[in-house]
């Protein structure tokens, strides 16, 4: 079984009386090998080494403050606020990843989640490419008791997404959440198939899509990140969940995608149940990265 982050913190200072080089060089390590990303990695580093400095280290539970007190200032780089706005009517959300990050999946637990809360959701199935994509979406779309827009296989995704929308308007739904084909982020053809989709959204509603969910899997580590940079580049990524995220030894790769692209983490996926997607908490995420049992 992998070791937490917290595991592999305690390994690398306790019994230490003084932060030296090498213990400064196991935290590095427990922190990249977390998918933290070797960039974030060297801002906490170098932090953590000023503030010893300046703080004067004595045990290991003030280090592990220090440390906690970094990671917290870089996950506010995604925004205090990971609220979303549904005062807009529908509130429509596209949602972009590759095949296998879970992305049909947590399309189903957000239906869910907001049909728990009372609202009427709408899902549309742009993801014309593969049969087991939209045949997944409407299994998905039975399990939560919400409407699906589809068309034949093969069809124009913005087609679908348009129709959606239309749908979403016409059936007075408070959420439209719309998926598009598992791209693969070095196909600039299909990138652009997601401007397309955004524009035709926008004929129904001309500020829509409200947000768009880019679904990262936790356990692909750097893979995340170079996604996270293609996507970024293809449409304007307004929000992150990251799936998988069912222990902590890779949990570092949420702090590096806050601090790398400045974009909130809103949800995370911790299972495969229907229920097993959470809003993000930062402070209780942190806390988890400490104490696993946190995270449940």
């Amino acid at each position: 079984m992998a070791l937490s982050f917290f595991q592999k913190l305690s390994r690398a200072i306790t019994g230490k009386s003084r932060v030296d080089d090498d213990t400064l060089d196991a935290i590095e390590e427990a922190l990249i090998e977390s998918d933290m990303g070797v960039d974030t990695t060297l801002k906490v580093i170098d932090a953590l080494e000023e503030r010893v400095g300046r703080d004067r280290y004595t045990s290991f539970e003030e280090l592990v403050g220090y440390l906690r007190d970094e990671i917290s200032a870089l996950l506010q780089k995604g925004g205090n606020s990971v609220e979303m706005d549904f005062s807009k009517k529908p509130y429509v959300i596209l949602v972009v990843g590759v095949n296998g990050v879970g992305k049909t999946t947590t399309i189903g637990k957000l239906a869910h989640l907001f049909k728990s809360q009372g609202k009427k959701v709408i899902l549309g199935a742009a993801d014309t490419f593969r049969a087991a994509a939209v045949d997944q979406l409407v299994i998905w779309a039975e399990r939560a008791g919400v409407d699906i827009v589809r068309q034949e296989m093969g069809s124009d995704p913005a087609s679908v997404a348009y129709d959606t929308v239309k749908a979403a308007v016409a059936r007075d739904a408070d959420v439209a959440i719309i998926d598009t084909a598992g791209r693969l982020h070095n196909r600039i053809d299909l990138m652009n198939e997601l401007g397309k989709i955004r524009n035709v959204c926008r004929k129904v509603i001309p500020d829509a899509p409200h947000d768009v969910m880019l679904i990262l899997d936790a356990s692909t580590g750097q893979n995340a990140f170079q996604q996270a940079k293609e996507f970024s580049r293809a449409t304007d990524i307004t929000c992150i969940t990251v799936t998988k995220l069912d222990g902590t030894a890779k949990g570092g790769v949420v702090v590096g995608l806050t601090d790398q692209f400045e974009v909130p983490v809103r949800f995370i996926g911790t299972g495969e149940g229907i229920e097993d997607l959470k809003l993000f908490d930062r402070d209780r995420f942190v806390a988890s990265l400490f104490d696993p049992e946190d995270l449940k």
